[in-house]
Order: C-alpha cells, then structure tokens, then sequence
C-alpha cells in the first residue's frame, strides 16, 4: 500500500498553474466568510438561484438524500450539509473494520515515512505540524498508516465515526485556506499542515486514531457534533476545545455522525503502527463511500 500512495497524477496544466498562484494573493478567510454568509440565506430568489446553478454545475446524488427535491431546503448550505436516508449509506458491521467516514474520494494513501505523510509527488509534511504541534501523540503516531480522503462538492458532506470511539482530545488549528483539489495539494508546499483544521484524537478498545478535518478556500465553517461551528471563529489562534459531551456523547458509535463540513475538503485518517491494514484496491484517485470497509484492524499479538 505504501507503493500505491506514491502513484503519480498528471501535472498541473496552465490554467491549474494560474488557479494555484492567485490563491497565494487572494484574500481566503475574507472570502470564505462571504461564502459562509451568502450560503446561509433564506431568501427565496438567492437560494434558490444557487442551488440550481449547483446542481446543473455538479449534479448531486439526490436520490440518497432525506429531501430528494433540491429547492424545498431552507438554505443552499441545508442542501449541501443534506442528510441521506439511512438505508443509503450502510455500515459495515464487523468490529475488526475500519469503515470510511466520508464519501470522497482517496487522494493519498499508505504509511507514513516515520513523522512524514505523503501530500503529492515529491510533497511531503510533517505529522507534528499537522496535528498542531508536538505532544505525546505525534511519537504515538510515527511510522503508521494514513489515509488523505477529498470530498468533491457533489458528495455528501458529513463526516462519520470510522470506528467506535471516545472522543480523547480536539483542538482547532489557525491557517490558511489553500484549495484542496489535485493541484493545490501538487502545488502547494504543505498544504494540509498550512490550512485551518479541526484535530480529533479518539480511543478505541483496540487502538488510537485522528480524523483531521482540513478546511479550503470557501471552507471557512467546519463544525463537529460537541461545539457546533468550531470555524469561521472571531479569534483565530490556535487551541484546545472542550470535551464536554453536553451537545452529544464522547463516545460514539461507528458510523454515527461526528461532523461536517459547510462546503467541501478534505479527511485525513491516521492509525499507529502495526495496527490496521488497508483494503489491497485502495489507491490515489479510487471512490470511497461512507460506511464501506477500508480497512481492517490487525489481529493482536
């Protein structure tokens, strides 16, 4: 697996080239909180005029969802965060597997090269700068398996346990808000360390595991299911948010619903060494739907 993250993608054409350079000047979080306004009204003729030219432009599973009729949500943001039917998105039941927590699909994946993840060819960054800084748990981490999952802003949007877990430490990290696409992450010098993120750390009987929530331009609100909007925040520093399960449980169940994003990006899913093996067709550029297995946990010794 560890050879199939290293498999190449095309190279950024021109017009890729140009999208990525105006990012580095463009304003992101001024932007983005445009974006996060505008996506949240309820007027009729606003609302209804963007969900329509988002659905011609991308063309939603609307089948799956709740409300299947696109123009009876409130708000285009009620749209894109949209429930799905249960029977929809069905959850592998076996407790030895690990189950994908989103719909995406998979950007890198593999083992990290001791405190490295792979980003693109020849792009690496550090798992310390990823997870906000040093702590007990980047040694913990070291040398094991990753997986980096890009939600395309046709899929759904909410993010699911990949296994059963107690939530053990969250922070959010300030950053940038670089687009997520194949040549942002091909372009871009560390970018997943670089974006504002959302750092969940879990315990599961068995083993650890992080689920990071990386934001991108027009991403500018993640949310989880114990604060509520955790971004766009009125001071932008770095810190640890509370584990107060007021909201919702500290453990939660696999498959049960830990968060979103109000726009579209990217999940990164991390396991210590020795713990997990992914699913052999697992590969950069291969759909992965929520609840399906992607992995199952290694057997102790």
């Amino acid at each position: 697996m560890a050879d199939a993250a290293r498999e190449e993608a095309p190279s950024p054409g021109l017009v890729e080239r140009l999208f990525v350079g105006l990012q580095h000047i463009l304003p992101q979080h001024a932007l983005s909180r445009v974006v996060h306004r505008v996506t949240r009204s309820r007027v009729p003729a606003i609302k209804n005029r963007l969900i329509a030219s988002f659905v011609r432009g991308f063309r939603p599973e609307m089948h799956d969802a709740v409300e299947p009729d696109p123009l009876r949500y409130a708000s285009f943001n009620e749209l894109f965060t949209r429930a799905l039917r249960i029977e929809a998105r069905p959850v592998n039941a076996d407790p030895h597997t690990v189950v994908s927590p989103v719909d995406g699909t998979v950007s890198q994946i593999g083992s990290l090269e001791a405190q490295r993840l792979l980003q693109a060819k020849n792009r690496y960054y550090a798992l310390a700068d990823l997870l906000g800084g040093d702590s007990p748990w980047t040694e913990r981490f070291a040398g094991g398996a990753f997986a980096t999952l890009y939600l395309a802003p046709y899929n759904y949007h909410r993010i699911h346990m990949p296994l059963d877990g107690r939530l053990r430490d969250v922070r959010f990290v300030p950053g940038r808000l670089f687009s997520a696409n194949a040549a942002s992450a091909a372009s871009v010098a560390g970018l997943f360390a670089r974006n504002e993120r959302v750092v969940c750390i879990f315990e599961n009987e068995r083993t650890p595991f992080v689920l990071v929530l990386v934001g991108a331009l027009f991403v500018g609100s993640m949310a989880t299911v114990w604060h509520g909007d955790v971004t766009p925040r009125r001071s932008r520093r770095g810190c640890e948010l509370p584990l107060d399960g007021t909201r919702s449980p500290l453990a939660l169940a696999k498959g049960a619903e830990m968060g979103r994003f109000n726009m579209g990006s990217t999940v990164i899913v991390i396991f210590p060494p020795d713990t997990i093996e992914w699913r052999a067709d697992l590969a950069p550029g291969k759909p992965v739907r929520m609840g399906e297995p992607i992995a199952r946990l290694r057997e102790r010794e």
